[in-house]
């Protein structure tokens, strides 16, 4: 059962948001200069996690399908205040969009909205069971340019350039996210935008475990 949400959570929540909206894919790209070494080092490992670091962080285990019901329940729209998300992107009528770990399209019905008839948004997922739920969701809701895309642990696989990628409560279970952030880097169109929703860790009164939120 999930925690109510706090007065103040969706605020403190999108503050990140808008944080993670002013990086430049591009600078992040440049900083990543091809690896001499691993950068990830293994570690202890807690119930949750992987037992494998990366700058320090614990890579979490992903959701598996099974847990869908989850990112569905009613008390979301409340925590993650996504009429809000949607309102700081401004995706426009035509732009081709990802939505990274799109699980069962959350995120990816409201982006087909925006982005209209004549746009796309490209749910991705790695997990083949995830896919087949995002499209049943599709169906359900008669949203018809959403299209599911299997990628891999390293590579989004997207079909061709977009001009945003978002990442809701994702990046915190990239379990190689060097070469994740690095190959959906190289899927931006010019001036493309990278944007990572994540609950802060710092706060605590946001009711997740440590690993499935990120400090700042």
């Amino acid at each position: 059962m999930s925690t109510p949400p706090r007065p103040g959570l969706a605020a403190r929540r999108l503050l990140a948001i808008l944080g993670c909206l002013a990086l430049s894919p591009v600078l992040l790209c440049a900083a990543e200069p091809p690896p001499t070494a691993s950068p990830y080092k293994q570690g202890r490992k807690t119930r949750d996690g992987l037992g494998v670091y990366y700058f320090g962080r614990e890579i979490a285990h992903y959701m598996t399908h099974l847990a869908a019901p989850w990112l569905d329940r009613p008390e979301r729209d409340t925590e993650e205040r996504p009429d809000l998300v949607m309102k700081a992107l401004a995706l426009t009528p035509g732009q081709v969009v990802a939505d990274l770990g799109c699980g069962t399209g959350y995120f990816s019905w409201r982006m087909a909205q925006a982005v209209g008839p004549t746009g796309i948004v490209y749910g991705q997922d790695i997990q083949p069971e995830m896919l087949e739920l995002l499209a049943k969701k599709m169906k359900e809701r008669s949203v018809a340019n959403v299209v599911g895309v299997l990628g891999a642990l390293d590579d989004p696989k997207l079909p061709q350039p977009v001009d945003l990628a978002i990442m809701v409560d994702v990046y915190h279970e990239c379990s190689q996210p060097a070469e994740f952030i690095a190959a959906v880097c190289r899927s931006l169109n010019p001036g493309g935008r990278l944007v990572f929703v994540e609950s802060r860790g710092a706060d605590p009164e946001v009711p997740l475990n440590a690993l499935h939120k990120m400090p700042e």
